[in-house]
């Protein structure tokens, strides 16, 4: 007995009809995504309507002079031309200088043009003067005891579930609590996981024996 595969728009649920090339969508940026790029599939008629309703935009990295990372912002192409007051921004664009490419020296890692990538279970957890993103808070959450481990090695304070700042920078109030109901150490080991050794009884005098 043969199976027949059906396929359905993610869009609107419709059904994909067996002559029906579906659209293949890339979602690059949206407030919900955080992850990185997805895929979805639409018909081909949902995704010609999206493009009718595309607008024209500018997408602009913001480098404030306070914050170690720009802010990616979206406005309308048309708000964003009048903006250019001297001049109309076609001709502002054309003489424009092309960006600077972040550089890796010794000198920018260590000061504000630091660039490592906080939010990878490779650098989590160690100090910097930057933003803590929701990123790299996820990661602490999720991998604290690993990262921990990897910081102690490398000769770099751990993160403290008893250090009030610690905790607030990596939003760990809820991991806290729980290891805290656990019986666990702010390092996320059992408390007294260590042994103690007992001491010898010492009330009965050596060579006399026990009654």
């Amino acid at each position: 007995m043969g199976q027949k595969t059906v396929r359905f728009s993610d869009l609107s649920g419709q059904l994909m009809l067996e002559g029906d090339t579906p659209a293949r969508i890339v979602v690059h940026e949206h407030p919900e995504l955080s992850d990185g790029p997805v895929e979805i599939e639409a018909l081909a008629d949902e995704a010609g309507v999206i493009e009718k309703g595309a607008l024209r935009v500018a997408i602009l990295d913001l480098y404030l002079p306070d914050d170690d990372e720009p802010h990616r912002v979206v406005v309308p192409a048309e708000a964003f031309d009048k903006m250019a007051t001297d001049r109309p921004m076609s001709e502002l664009l054309i003489a424009a200088r092309p960006a600077k490419r972040p550089t890796r020296s010794s000198s920018a890692s260590a000061g504000n043009g630091d660039r490592t990538n906080y939010g990878t279970l490779e650098h989590a957890g160690k100090p910097h003067k930057g933003k803590t993103t929701d990123a790299e808070k996820r990661m602490v959450r999720e991998h604290f005891d690993e990262i921990n481990e990897r910081l102690t090695a490398q000769g770099i304070r751990p993160v403290s579930l008893s250090d009030p700042e610690h905790v607030e920078r990596y939003g760990l109030a809820g991991l806290a609590e729980e290891r805290s109901q656990s019986g666990s150490s702010p390092a996320g080991r059992p408390a007294g996981g260590r042994a103690t050794a007992r001491k010898p009884d010492t009330s009965q005098p050596v060579g006399v024996p026990a009654a």
